[in-house]
This record gives C-alpha cells, sequence and structure tokens, in this order.
C-alpha cells in the first residue's frame, strides 16, 4: 500500500511547517486528492491515524477534499468536472482533451498552535 509512504511524507512536511512556524501542537490538516490520483482516501485516513501517533499531528483531523476529474478541451475550449472518467468533451464529445486537475494530491492547508 503506497498510502503509508505518502502518509509519512505529509507528516514529514506538516512537521517542517510546524518547525517553520514554532508551532507545537496541528489541529487540523487538510488535503485535496484527485479522484484519478490512484490514492484510496479510506487506506490513507487508517494511515494518517496509525502513523500520526507520536508526532506533532498525534491530535490532528485530517480533512480529505476529494477533487473530480476537471478537462479542458482543445476543439472548444470548453471546461467541465467529469461525472464518470470518460475522457472526452462534455459539450462536442471531443477527444482533444487536457487534464487540468484531479490526478494529484496537495496538502492545502495546516491549522496548529
Amino acid at each position: 500500500m503506497h498510502e503509508y509512504s505518502i502518509v509519512q511524507a505529509l507528516l514529514n512536511q506538516v512537521e517542517n511547517i510546524a518547525q517553520e512556524n514554532r508551532a507545537t501542537k496541528v489541529n487540523k490538516v487538510i488535503v485535496k486528492i484527485g479522484v484519478m490520483s490512484g490514492i484510496e482516501t479510506h487506506l490513507l485516513e487508517v494511515a494518517f491515524n496509525t502513523f500520526k501517533e507520536k508526532t506533532i499531528c498525534e491530535e490532528a483531523e485530517l480533512v480529505l477534499n476529494v477533487q473530480p476529474l476537471t478537462v479542458e478541451c482543445n476543439e472548444c475550449s470548453e471546461v467541465t468536472e467529469l461525472e464518470k472518467i470518460h475522457y472526452c468533451c462534455q459539450k462536442c464529445n471531443s477527444t482533444n482533451i487536457v487534464v487540468i486537475d484531479g490526478e494529484d494530491m496537495f496538502l492545502m492547508s495546516v491549522e496548529m498552535e
């Protein structure tokens, strides 16, 4: 499960941010996860709750905002969020599209004291 290594990297990043800001406690970690990121949100939550023990994030809440797949059509310039993972423009049905969001994971914010 690669979610464990993702959580380890996330916790390291949050700890670095907390140190830079001289925080003593992290209350909330907000993450954006694209539906096509390949990350299982349930497994990520389990891994976070397992590995946060004895870290600055020990009492932190993990908030996962799932980002739908967003594409831009190169034919008609329409930007749409796809409800189904079907790589074509919902307006003109062109397959000449570019994915602009929904494939990555980002740390959006950290609430700390």
